[in-house]
């Protein structure tokens, strides 16, 4: 077993290390940048590292300063979490070099399954199902419209690297092919550092569809079942559920089979995500996320499997501890990624200072957050508050339990989407398991849902927000206070009739 773990991330996603580590009896070791230097995660691991200035390429992406402190700190390992360096494959080879396991798979699969091209080609081999288009990079407008006739309109523009739906151009017709190609190719070359591009088929009305997968150094892989996340923002998921309430058992066992053939082909170890777009039936490889999940809550609620703390296991060297017979779906869970950011004005951001925070409870409900009262959303990084997960007997008991839970969730400060996820909670094409990546797009009425709700609905921090208010709290104490001594000073002040 691992004595010492070094988390190279932050926020809910190191605490969620942090305490799968604390279950197995494994010190932790957290690294901090300047905006975090008071973060809640620093102050839970057992040890904590400056590491650098607020901008993540002077902290949390710097190779060299991360190494430095796990040598320092004598850690055995380090845990990427995902974002940042997680899906990096040089940061896993510094780590191999240095003889300090990467809580992940090895560099070279990382750097396999990054590179678009490769992995369908690699998929391809594996006899898993992958969306019609060019076997390779793409050059040449000629070559790309060769390829575009043959498959047919709508195609999809994709840099060879990268990932998070950047660089993605959806082309109609032949006329803006050439234009798609060049905006493609410069947002990858700006982005990734890489040029290249390809070309598949554009699915018109998909869902995104994921099964979890783990996987050992002895061979042993398994699936944990799907994950649902059409609905998306720009390709960023908003809300994720698990089971899908597109597949059937017999279509479920299928895919998962699949799955697992695809981390058996590239000799895969950890946990990692296959990611499958499916559409009237069908289903098709799309890519494969070499590390944790931000949604895989959702898979332990409905399984009873701790997926971070099976990854430390295998990367102690151990078997997994279920096979695949061992892995039952009981229930529904959903999850909503609550950000500060506006939903009434395009979702912008809006960091700030947490005046009061106070997180659902109750049967069924669970909230992944680094965050606290007085707590700082910085500009600096993504502006998740918190994952929330309601479990149901039934998706219909998940979704009111979520909407409960929504109710009770105060954050004073900041604007939250939290007004956004009611919507979609109580949306009639959503409560049907209609669901596809264009949701948002298409259910044209969200916004005016969104005023609705809040015009009917007055929050629970609504309620309590003089209660966080320091302003008026200050003010209320002051006035007691100078009230208390002008009785003393005139105790016939306070006759009352």
């Amino acid at each position: 077993m691992l004595n010492k773990v070094l988390i190279a991330n932050r926020g809910e996603i190191a605490i969620r290390v942090m305490r799968a580590c604390r279950e197995l009896g494994i010190r932790t070791v957290a690294i901090y940048s300047e905006a975090d230097r008071d973060a809640l995660f620093a102050k839970y691991a057992d040890e904590a590292y400056y590491i650098g200035a607020s901008p993540a390429s002077e902290s949390y992406l710097n190779i060299k300063n991360i190494i430095g402190v796990a040598k320092e700190s004598m850690c055995e390992a380090i845990h990427p979490g995902y974002g940042f360096l997680a899906e990096n494959p040089s940061f896993a080879y510094a780590c191999e070099l240095e003889g300090i396991k990467f809580v992940g798979p090895s560099s070279k699969v990382i750097e396999l399954m990054g590179n678009k091209v490769a992995a369908r080609q690699e998929m391809a081999r594996a006899g898993v199902p992958i969306t019609p288009g060019a076997k390779d990079s793409v050059s040449e407008f000629e070559e790309a419209r060769q390829i575009a006739r043959q498959i047919g309109y709508p195609v999809i523009v994709k840099p060879s690297g990268g990932g998070g739906g950047i660089g993605m151009t959806i082309v109609y017709d032949e006329a803006n092919l050439k234009k798609g190609l060049e905006m493609s190719s410069k947002i990858a070359a700006s982005t990734f550092g890489l040029p290249e591009i390809y070309i598949e088929k554009y699915i018109e009305h998909p869902r995104h569809i994921e099964f979890q997968v783990l996987a050992d150094a002895h061979g042993n892989v398994v699936h944990l079942g799907e994950r649902e996340c059409s609905i998306q923002r720009r390709h960023q998921k908003l809300i994720e559920e698990a089971p899908s309430p597109a597949l059937t058992p017999q279509l479920r066992k299928r895919m998962g089979e699949i799955a697992v053939k695809a981390a058996r082909q590239i000799r895969y170890e950890n946990a990692g995500t296959i990611e499958f777009i499916f559409s009237n039936g069908e289903f098709y490889f799309m890519e494969m996320n070499t590390r944790i999940q931000v949604e895989h809550p959702v898979t332990e609620m409905v399984t009873g499997i701790d997926i971070l703390k099976e990854q430390l296991l295998i990367a102690s060297g151990e078997r997994l501890s279920v096979k695949q017979s061992d892995v039952h779906m009981n229930g529904w869970a959903i999850e909503c990624r609550i950000n500060a950011e506006d939903p009434l004005n395009n979702f912008v951001p809006s960091p700030g200072k947490l005046r009061g925070y106070r997180s659902p409870g109750g049967v069924g409900i669970r909230v992944d957050s680094g965050v606290h009262t007085r707590y700082v959303i910085s500009p600096m990084y993504d502006p998740m508050i918190s994952k929330l997960v309601a479990w149901g007997r039934t998706r219909d008991e998940a979704i009111h339990r979520m909407r409960r839970a929504l109710y009770e969730y105060v954050i004073v400060g900041v604007k939250t989407n939290i007004p956004f996820h009611k919507a979609v909670m109580e949306n009639k094409r959503f409560q049907s398991g209609e669901l596809g990546t264009h949701f948002i797009t298409q259910e044209t009425t969200l916004i005016e849902d969104m005023k609705a709700i809040m015009a009917r609905e007055q929050p629970l921090e609504e309620k309590l927000s003089q209660v966080f208010d320091d302003s008026k709290r200050t003010a209320a104490i002051a006035a007691a206070v100078a009230y208390s001594q002008m009785l003393k000073k005139n105790p016939g002040a306070d006759a009352r009739p």
